[in-house]
């Protein structure tokens, strides 16, 4: 690809956006162009080979994609800067927690091209999970050139906007339901007498290996549970007594919660 993608925002998600696009080739380092107010946000970047800027102009005027990595609460000031500046044919991408499409209309303009993006902390380590919906002037072509270079740090799948709130619960913010599960699992360990630091390696390998299983082989979560509960065994008594504490009662009813919040809180 030879476009020049912009970036506004150079902050953990936004650096992990652009240093995955960079090192899984989808892109060449040159055709990033990274900006933020901050120089020493762009140092990562910079070191990579990516063109850097502290005038978020600058980066709107060029970008034939242009992410806006910013907070939300940052956003209505970051688009009055960009407004007038942002070329016709460019795309550009928020990953902006609870701005919606018609908001971004308001404040960028009805007729630009639009995409909105949920991604969630993981892209970090080239494992994320990205949710995004367009408005209706974006092309095919352009969708599919935003998922591929959102598929460099992990995956990507398109949903209707009325979603946004359910893929907050189940991605965006449960990677830290996880880690509460992970640091249970290595406090039973604990308990067990492992050491700490060994147990955190086991259960983090475990739930790892265990989502794999459910991505690759495509089985139901729960015939992968079964196939692991021999009759009369430990691990059918393990899941008696979860099943007894309520722990799929516990997570339903806080993904519920933490989609009801995201409503709360959307613009």
């Amino acid at each position: 690809m030879k476009e020049t993608i912009g970036l506004i925002g150079c902050g953990n998600m936004g650096s992990a956006l652009a240093g995955g696009m960079i090192r899984s080739g989808r892109v060449l380092a040159e055709q990033v162009l990274a900006a933020d107010a901050r120089p020493e946000s762009l140092a990562a970047l910079a070191e990579m080979g990516a063109e850097t800027t502290t005038d978020n102009v600058a980066a709107a005027r060029r970008a034939d994609v242009l992410f806006l990595a910013v907070k939300p609460g940052m956003v209505p000031s970051v688009a009055s800067q960009i407004r007038d500046e942002i070329p016709e044919k460019t795309v550009v991408v928020s990953i902006a927690a609870g701005v919606t499409l018609a908001k971004l209309k308001d404040l960028l303009g009805a007729d630009r091209k639009l995409v909105r993006v949920m991604p969630n902390t993981p892209a970090l380590i080239g494992a994320g999970m990205s949710a995004y919906c367009a408005t209706e002037n974006v092309s095919e072509a352009e969708a599919a050139l935003v998922r591929s270079l959102l598929e460099s740090v992990g995956l990507a799948e398109a949903v209707p906007e009325r979603l946004m709130e359910a893929v907050t619960a189940v991605s965006g913010s449960s990677p830290a339901y996880v880690y509460m599960f992970i640091e249970a699992l290595a406090d039973g360990a604990v308990a067990e007498g492992m050491p700490r630091a060994q147990a955190y390696r086991f259960a983090a390998q475990a739930v790892m290996g265990s989502a794999k299983m459910v991505l690759e082989t495509g089985r139901h979560p729960g015939d992968l549970k079964d196939a692991v509960c021999s009759p009369g065994g430990t691990t059918i008594e393990a899941v008696a007594v979860l099943e007894e504490m309520g722990l799929r009662a516990a997570v339903i009813d806080a993904v519920k919660a933490c989609a009801d919040k995201a409503r709360e809180m959307k613009d």
